[in-house]
């Protein structure tokens, strides 16, 4: 079942997508644009406004059972094995290295289809893919929504109210977060320690995370990657996270939900950890590889317009009020300004070899509510306690 949205609507995101998240395009591009068949009206409009910029649009259509347009769908998961999975065809890094810009159209037919998958396989579907996501990120890039019945349903909404909320913050302009977070912005670029404080709410016992941001470039995000957007984001050191935290926001993962996340750290590295829902799903993230088991993002949400909390990571980390860090890979652009210059991939390695910079085939988002009723107490920059003042973070 697929729903009806405005013809205005589909022009005003696809003109956000390619004029503001990739900083428009013109004859010399090559737009990767990624989704699946579903995704199809707001992947039409973006292929034609490609084409009449004189760019070249490469539309990648991903079977409805590859969670995020992967290089392997499920079915090579559930029915072949790593060896099998490492065969990658060369044809790939050729078409990821020609396109100049890209855009991910999120949305799935049937997220069943990819829940669930063995932990062996399913792991080495992310480590080769790896590689392809690196090419990604050193290029301009932004993912968006699209609504479908299939997502609607893990939201428990109708199609209808699960659209209004998808389609009203995707054409929201997003360059309007630019003063919301500036002073966010400002602060933490000032800071050395984050603290994070939280309740475990199966004992009453108060938590404190510690995590090390000192010297590592703050990013505001006003939908130049993500849209919709909101957050000040940063990739901290990551040998520095030392503590506890409980992560109360349900998260959909790799066709599952994870709800109720609990993550013990010493010295950087993840050395317990559960979850009260979804605990095999946080298991095959978390037992990916080496990096899967330190931190690659801290980050603070800052879109106090999400009308509702959704479940999609791409939602539920921009809603304000709300910290999310992020279990897996570092995003080099918080270590060098320009990380595909030569300087810049020679620092990361450098960064990466030392364990300050992450890598890990995984970046998984986790969000912790301080709004009035969830589990957050409170977030320290240094000495300054952050505050949540009319549903959105705010400088005291």
């Amino acid at each position: 079942m697929s729903v009806e949205i405005r013809r205005e609507d589909l022009e005003t995101w696809a003109d956000y997508l390619l004029d503001h998240s990739i900083d428009g395009v013109g004859p010399e591009d090559v737009v990767m644009i990624k989704g699946e068949r579903i995704g199809w009206p707001l992947m039409s409009v973006l292929q034609d406004k490609v084409f009449a910029a004189g760019a070249i649009a490469d539309v990648c259509l991903v079977p409805p059972d590859n969670d995020r347009g992967k290089i392997w769908g499920a079915s090579i998961a559930r029915h072949g094995t790593v060896e099998q999975i490492q065969r990658v065809p060369e044809w790939q890094q050729t078409r990821y290295q020609a396109m100049t810009k890209y855009v991910e159209v999120m949305g799935a037919e049937s997220p069943e289809l990819f829940e669930g998958l063995p932990e062996e396989t399913a792991s080495a579907l992310m480590r080769v893919d790896e590689p392809y996501k690196t090419i990604r990120l050193l290029k301009p890039w932004v993912i968006t929504l699209y609504p479908t019945q299939g997502f609607a349903d893990l939201e428990e909404m109708s199609l209808e109210e699960y659209t209004d909320v998808i389609v009203s913050a995707s054409t929201f302009d997003p360059r309007l977060l630019e003063d919301v977070e500036e002073p966010i912005y400002q602060v933490m670029s000032e800071s050395r320690i984050i603290r994070i404080v939280t309740e475990d709410p199966r004992t009453g016992r108060m938590l404190e995370l510690s995590i090390n941001i000192s010297d590592h470039n703050v990013i505001k995000c006003t939908g130049k990657r993500n849209l919709p957007d909101g957050e000040v984001f940063t990739s901290p050191d990551a040998r520095s996270p030392v503590g506890e935290i409980f992560v109360d926001l349900p998260v959909f993962q790799g066709g599952t939900t994870i709800r109720g996340i609990y993550l013990r750290f010493e010295g950087g590295v993840i050395k317990e950890y559960s979850a009260q829902a979804g605990g095999d799903a946080l298991a095959n993230v978390i037992e990916t590889d080496d990096g899967s088991r330190r931190l690659g993002e801290v980050a603070l949400g800052t879109n106090a317009g999400i009308s509702k909390v959704l479940r999609h990571p791409l939602f539920v980390e921009k809603v304000g009020g709300t910290l999310h860090i992020a279990i897996g890979a570092s995003y080099p652009e918080c270590y060098v300004e320009d990380p595909a210059s030569a300087y810049g991939r020679e620092k990361c390695d450098e960064l990466a070899k030392a364990g300050i910079l992450n890598r890990s085939a995984q970046h998984v988002d986790i969000v912790t509510d301080f709004r009035a009723g969830g589990a957050g107490r409170a977030v320290y920059l240094d000495d300054t306690q952050l505050e949540v003042r009319d549903g959105n973070w705010a400088v005291p």
